[in-house]
């Protein structure tokens, strides 16, 4: 696919399209801010940002020119939200080229910035060294005339030399120009690398301008390095210079304005500058309240704005960008005399001036500014009177810094403040507001809880303050409240009063009143407890133990105490078929309750009532209890089974219930019956836990159950055993033999074995088999069947695709299950392997597809394992517009609806563990061709006429296109095919008879069918000659110059390693263009390695052996005096990764 490359409205942006059309409202990313190059000292940090735009948001991204970035104690990464930037900090000790790149679907975005690393010793930026050199005082002759003369004039432009010489009174201007020369080589010497510079010359390299600047005219690379410069009674300072790319679009102006106006000096830059430096009369100026320096949000216009513009203010101001700098004159008119004035100390400036304050009725307020000295005095002014120290106002100086101190705001103090000193003065304004507050007082007694009992009534008031008109609101439980039958609220100038009549528990909660009026608000919160008896204690009522002497028990507490800790629980009991209820005690606030005065063997119920001091709750009601009888044994088990008798045996109760068991009762049941029978009789109970059952039928099946015999009497019976027959004991079976596996799936395997052989004495018949599976990643054996099967064999289901088994068969009957017998190895869950094959009756290698139809191509295949599928067109993978739908035994390719360029050579892939097979389909997707052109005849020869016409339009988009040509005599009726599958644009008719005529008719012909004819003119007609005139049109010169362009471009190429590479592209230009070749934007033209030729445009190079060091991006340039060109591909070495190519 073809990218198109171009150049951001950024500077030093390149931005790459990967789609040619761009949905609407979408975008390709781009930097709204660029990271900038940056210098830094050896040891410190450096941070690069970037501000990215684009829809999709881009991703971005850093890099380095020599190495990565991916030590985080070297380079961090991250994304400021609050700004929207990109942030790369970099701790590094090397100069390196970093580059920050933006990506989303539609295209990316590429800058690169440079960090420039110095070792902090001898070298200076160029922006220190420049304010330096600006801060040297040329002003050597205070009060002399003639030398401030001199200064003005060797610091002004040319066109400023006229105005100068007015002002000072001088008149000989030729004069003072020649002089003016010598001074200049009579005031300072400037030493370059190699020497002396001579400067002050237009037509030198180096010079020296006004305001003490060193500039060095049409820098070039050659021009960095270290620089020294001499200036009298001034130490030699060294600095290193660096190339920038910065300049002034437009310069700053002369501006002259009336004192007490503004001054706006601006100038616009060629290149993005977060910040330049801006000077005044041989200082720096800086952002404050005199000097206000903004920049545009693009950061190519710089503005500094002079406030209040005063004789003082009048001189030369500069803008520093870079290694550029541009100067302008501010004149400030006065009928003065502005010469010596502009000449006197600026005075303080403020460094910090005063800020907006609001303050609290009754609280203290301050107002601070910074003055740029400490030795100058102020004067403070409230609404343009004069403030003097006095219990409301404290006046504070420390050093530079000056205080006023409103010791209790009240409103009267509200109002505009100022600070007069050396003339500069600061304002800010003061408001005093009176938002609502509380008396502490009464917030305290507000905050404490109000207790009431239920039915009573509650108040709630608080005092307050604050500016009138205040909203009072009050709430229950977050829930405000309003005037109803319960709730009753009064409010008056200073406090409000909440009353909450006939209280129910319900409303116990956070009680929240809150104030507010247009100066601000606040709330207190308070609680309120309604006290109510408590709720019944919760059931159900646990046993914690019973015994024939005793019921201990215990219970929950109510879940409403009424807002009162439970002091105790009073207790009543009822024997069960009673009705009477005695009080039996009460328990000191535990739950729980010991009750001794029991009859064994009876039943109780209880009744339990919780107690406050606010009263008794309704009473809790027990379900029945007893004194305990015992607990269930554990299931009986069989010892050992015959045809007369079954020995059983179990384990006593856990539970004895508080005495001693007496015996046990043992039942049985026959398989079938509901009926459970005695085994002993009631009189006669088993002491031991065993027992021999001797009356019982041969061959029948029985199962048992016990209970134990207590003081008490019974208890519950134990869980019936299991199924017994009646019968002598068996002996296991033998293992199973010739297990195997006969066929397999991905979901399932089918096992077959042999019944194991039945030896007296030894081993018994099986009756059943068990079938168990153990999968790779599991350590235990998993059962396949519940109950035994009787069949030798066995299909195992539910299996997962390509899972690995081991799988094992066990032998069972009544004597119990015999030794496993396991597959020697493991079983994949697969068919067995079968190498892919097409199993299509007629497959089709050649289709043809009207253009709009849909292309259906359909592949049944056999193939175990399930095969990996692959469509390809021309070699490549087919493209999102391709539907592919696979099955366990096909694969379809659909083209929904067809076009010209789907035409092409469609192979499916089928390959798995067992092999690969392949087919190909050749697709034409064509439509009725069109006529061809204009039909023309010709003699050439006698009794022959050749028969010429125009192509086809569709012959360039049809290779397979051809051409027949149809006769038709004048002595015939019918037309005669001549000429068939004629792939050129004329055809020769023989045995043309004189005296008659032809008409011929030429068709276009292809897959699809055949198009109109186009029919020629009558050939044997005699006609009228007519006088032959020529008319020759005025000839025009024509300008035959173009620019170079490219008419065949580069194609993307792939080589194997040491195979010969040809490339070749066609150039059209008038004068010839002059080619060249770069690999990686180096030229090959000098390089013998490559064979260049350039023969009547058809441009090639020939690599002999390709290489990995051949790889890369080859680019071909054309250029003559019109214009340039240019054009790209991409070599890959086959098995290297494929790129795009991109054409310009």
């Amino acid at each position: 696919l073809a990218a198109i490359r171009r150049r951001s409205n950024t500077p030093g942006v390149i931005i790459t399209q990967y789609v040619i059309n761009i949905p609407e409202g979408k975008s390709t990313p781009d930097f709204q801010c660029k990271p900038m190059p940056v210098t830094i000292e050896e040891g410190k940090s450096a941070v690069f940002k970037a501000v990215v735009k684009g829809d999709p948001k881009p991703e971005v991204s850093w890099r380095r020119a020599k190495g990565n970035i991916s030590n985080k104690d070297k380079f961090l990464s991250k994304y400021d939200e609050s700004t929207g930037e990109f942030v790369l900090e970099v701790n590094d000790e090397f100069t390196y080229i970093y580059k920050c790149c933006a990506v989303n679907e539609y295209g990316k975005a590429v800058c690169t910035a440079s960090l420039n690393v110095t070792d902090g010793k001898d070298l200076f930026v160029l922006s220190t060294f420049l304010n330096w050199i600006l801060n040297v005082k040329t002003d050597r002759a205070d009060g002399q005339t003639e030398e401030k003369f001199w200064d003005a004039m060797l610091n002004a432009d040319r066109k400023d030399y006229e105005r100068i010489c007015t002002e000072y009174g001088v008149g000989d201007l030729n004069s003072i120009l020649k002089k003016l020369e010598e001074k200049r080589k009579e005031r300072m010497q400037s030493k370059s690398k190699n020497g002396a510079i001579p400067y002050e010359n237009a037509n030198e390299k180096h010079s020296l301008g006004g305001m003490n600047d060193f500039s060095i005219k049409g820098l070039s690379q050659k021009d960095k390095g270290m620089n020294q410069v001499d200036a009298k009674e001034v130490n030699d300072i060294l600095t290193e210079f660096k190339l920038s790319n910065v300049d002034f679009v437009i310069k700053i102006q002369e501006i002259k304005v009336q004192e007490g106006e503004d001054a706006l000096f601006e100038c616009v830059l060629t290149h993005p500058l977060p910040k330049m430096t801006w000077m005044g009369k041989g200082r720096v100026l800086e952002d404050g309240e005199k000097y206000s320096i903004t920049v545009s949000d693009h950061k190519l216009i710089h503005r500094l704005l002079i406030k209040d513009c005063k004789q003082l203010d009048k001189g030369i101001y500069s803008a520093v960008a870079g290694i550029t700098s541009c100067g302008a004159w501010l004149v400030v008119e006065d009928r003065s005399d502005c010469t010596m004035l502009c000449m006197l100390d600026p005075g303080v400036q403020f460094i910090c001036g005063l800020s907006d304050v609001s303050a609290i009725i009754d609280e203290t307020a301050e107002l601070t500014c910074k003055l740029s000295g400490e030795d100058c005095n102020g004067t403070w002014f409230r609404d343009g009177k004069k403030i003097h120290p006095d219990d409301n106002f404290l006046i504070i100086k420390d050093g530079a810094i000056h205080k006023l101190v409103i010791i209790k705001c009240e409103e009267e103090h509200t109002g505009k403040y100022r600070f007069e000193a050396d003339g500069r003065k600061t304002e800010a304004m003061v408001n005093i507001k009176d938002p609502p507050r509380f008396d502490p007082e009464y917030l305290s007694s507000f905050s404490e809880p109000v207790t009431v009992k239920v039915g009573h009534n509650a108040i709630f008031r608080l005092h307050f303050l604050g500016h009138k008109p205040i909203r009072i609101q009050w709430y229950r439980e977050g829930e405000q409240l309003q005037d109803n039958n319960n709730v009753k609220i009064e409010t008056s100038a200073s406090h409000s009063r909440l009353l909450l009549t006939r209280c129910q528990r319900k409303d116990t909660g956070e009680i929240k009143v809150k104030l507010k009026n247009e100066h601000g608000f606040t709330e207190a919160i308070s609680h309120l407890i309604v006290l109510d008896k408590p709720t019944p204690p919760l059931g159900p009522a646990e046993v914690i133990e019973n015994s024939a002497t005793c019921i201990d028990f215990k219970w929950r507490p109510p879940k409403d105490d009424g807002g009162s800790p439970v002091i105790k629980y009073t207790l009543e009991r009822q024997q069960v078929g009673r009705n009477t209820w005695k009080k039996i005690g009460e328990t000191q606030g535990v739950p729980s309750y010991h009750d001794t005065d029991i009859d064994h063997g009876r039943k109780y119920c209880y009744r339990i009532r919780a107690v406050t001091a606010e009263g008794t709750s309704e009473a809790m009601e027990t379900d029945e209890m007893q004194a305990a009888f015992p607990g269930p044994p554990a299931p009986p088990k069989v010892v050992n089974a015959y045809d007369d008798c079954i020995h059983m045996s179990w384990a006593p109760p856990n539970n004895k219930g508080g005495s001693r068991i007496l015996g046990y009762i043992l039942e049985r049941r026959k398989k079938g019956s509901n009926l459970w029978t005695v085994v002993n009789a009631m009189d006669e109970l088993i002491k031991e836990n065993k027992y021999a059952v001797k009356d019982v039928v041969a061959g029948m099946e029985y199962e048992f159950r016990v209970t134990a015999i207590n003081l008490s009497g019974a208890g519950e019976f134990s869980n019936p055993s299991e199924f017994v027959v009646a019968r002598d004991p068996k002996k296991p079976p033998g293992k199973v033999t010739g297990l195997k596996v006969t066929e397999t799936s991905y979901s399932h395997l089918v096992l077959t074995w042999t019944k194991p052989e039945e030896k007296p004495d030894i081993q018994d018949e099986a009756k059943g088999y068990f079938i168990e599976i153990l999968q790779s990643d599991s350590i235990e054996w998993t059962r396949c069947n519940s109950t035994p099967v009787i069949t030798t064999t066995f299909s195992v289901k539910g299996l997962k695709s390509m899972n690995t088994y081991w799988v094992r068969v066990i032998a069972t009957n009544d004597g119990g299950e015999s030794a496993p017998e396991e597959l020697d190895k493991y079983v994949i869950a697969m068919p067995s392997p079968v190498r892919p094959k097409f199993t299509n009756h007629k497959k089709k290698s050649f289709m043809v597809v009207r253009a709009g139809n849909s292309v259906r191509i359909r592949m049944n295949f056999e193939a175990s394992p399930r095969p990996d599928i692959i469509w390809l067109k021309d070699n490549m993978p087919v493209t999102k517009r391709v539907t592919i739908s696979n099955s366990d035994g096909s694969s379809q390719l659909l083209i929904p609806s067809s076009e010209r360029s789907d035409s092409g050579i469609y192979s499916i892939l089928v390959k798995n563990l067992a092999g690969q097979e392949t087919f190909s389909t050749e697709v034409r997707v064509t439509d009725d061709p069109k006529p061809p052109g204009p039909v023309e005849l010709e003699e050439n020869v006698p009794g022959t006429v050749t028969v010429i016409w125009e192509p086809s339009p569709d012959e360039k988009r049809d290779d397979r296109l051809h051409y027949t040509v149809s006769k038709l005599d004048s002595t015939k009726q019918t037309w005669t095919t001549v000429a068939d599958r004629l792939f050129n644009n004329k055809f020769t008719v023989c045995n043309i008879m004189h005296g008659r005529e032809y008409h011929f008719r030429v068709y276009a012909k292809n897959d699809m069918g055949i198009s109109a004819p186009s029919e020629s003119p009558t050939w044997g007609v005699e006609k009228k000659r007519d006088k032959f005139v020529v008319n020759v049109a005025t000839r025009e010169d024509c300008d035959l110059r173009c620019a170079p362009t490219f008419i065949v471009p580069l194609k993307v190429h792939t080589a194997p390693k040491g195979y010969e590479c040809y490339m070749s592209c066609a150039v059209q230009g008038n004068p010839r263009p002059r080619i060249t070749w770069y690999r990686n934007h180096i030229s090959l033209n000098t390089n013998t390695n490559y064979y260049i030729s350039n023969t009547c445009g058809v441009c090639t190079m020939l690599i002999l052996r390709v290489g990995l060091r051949d790889m890369g991006e080859y680019f071909v340039t054309a250029e003559n005096a019109l214009g340039r060109a240019e054009c790209s591909t991409v070599l890959n070495v086959r098995g290297e990764r494929e790129t795009q190519m991109h054409i310009h």
